[in-house]
């Protein structure tokens, strides 16, 4: 009987201190220095352990800390480092401290690509952000249509939190918007008698006539001057953007009759909104355009994504029989 009770009271003593090293020693055995957890608005204690040990956390202990310190579940995207012990994790996940996440916005053609992107990098459904991009209601209670929308976004890196409300991202980004559009910015757009919105509309374009950043100022030149002539701007991307056909190499003649107003052949004036989420790079590119008195150009046939500038249409002819040469030996369609 004595040994029986002295076995007893050592088995205690064991669990006693080990109870104590389960929670107080490197809980994580990732591959990697450090592993993030994303916790969701459906998640449970238990499903949080086990989101816990695919991330490489050895969770032995964590069910017995949420029932004896309690435990509510708050979403959001959790980091955990090597080193971390179980009882730091437990009070970090218990706590809400979340780690932030870097979202870039990009510049991308269409707001259900925006919308894509942010349902992979953000906790938020991609199919309510497209419904919601598309609503005009929605689009007015910060300020913009929905052909105006994307002029909202300013391709730059930000801190959010994971788990984000769609009204506090739209928020963000308008505060950002707005930190954007210094008095400089603002200045610049109204001497040339634009909006902020109708600005990145013609960055837009600018952005899809070239990659090339330091053409871009040249490009939006003759572009402003085309507007002050009341000539039709004639901006292939924008009928790429109202057939809805990205991958056009050649615009023809059948493309130019669409019926859209988006459709700078057929319309003058900038179309209603941007053809895309307009660059830094192409929205400073209007806003510092180089006067000049080019009112045509044309792809180089050199494919170096530069263009070749013409006073007159008739040296414009020229310029394009050079690259429509190019094109067919290239057998591009």
């Amino acid at each position: 009987m004595r040994k029986y009770i002295a076995g007893i009271a050592l088995l205690v003593v064991l669990a006693a201190l080990s109870v104590p090293a389960i929670f107080l020693t490197d809980c994580y055995s990732g591959d990697d220095s450090q592993a993030y957890v994303f916790i969701g608005q459906g998640d449970t204690p238990a499903s949080v352990k086990s989101r816990l040990s695919e991330a490489g956390v050895r969770a032995t202990g964590f069910s017995l800390l949420s029932k004896v310190v309690g435990y509510h579940v708050r979403p959001g995207r959790y980091v955990v480092r090597r080193g971390d012990n179980l009882l730091t994790l437990f009070r970090r996940l218990r706590n809400g401290q979340q780690e932030p996440v870097n979202l870039t916005i990009p510049s991308v053609r269409t707001m259900d690509r925006l919308a894509a992107y942010l349902g992979e990098h953000l906790m938020l459904d991609s199919v309510e952000l497209r419904k919601a991009f598309s609503d005009s209601l929605f689009c007015r209670q910060y300020g913009y249509s929905v052909a105006t929308l994307p002029a909202l976004f300013i391709p730059n890196t930000y801190q959010l939190y994971w788990n984000v409300s769609l009204d506090d991202f739209m928020k963000r980004m308008q505060r950002e918007n707005r930190a954007f559009w210094t008095e400089e910015r603002t200045r610049k757009a109204q001497a040339m008698g634009l909006s902020h919105e109708q600005v990145a509309t013609l960055a837009s374009i600018v952005d899809e006539e070239t990659a090339n950043n330091p053409e871009k100022p040249m490009i939006a030149g003759m572009y402003v001057k085309r507007l002050r002539v009341g000539m039709p701007l004639q901006a292939d991307p924008t009928v790429k953007f109202a057939i809805g056909d990205f991958s056009l190499r050649r615009i023809w003649g059948s493309h130019l009759t669409v019926d859209s107003p988006y459709n700078t052949y057929r319309n003058k004036g900038l179309p209603p909104g941007p053809i895309r989420i307009p660059s830094v790079a192409g929205i400073d590119a209007v806003l510092d355009y180089v006067p000049h008195d080019y009112l045509f150009m044309c792809a180089k046939e050199d494919f170096s994504g530069t263009h070749n500038f013409a006073k007159t249409y008739k040296e414009h002819l020229q310029n394009a029989r050079r690259y429509t040469q190019a094109l067919n030996e290239r057998g591009i369609k």
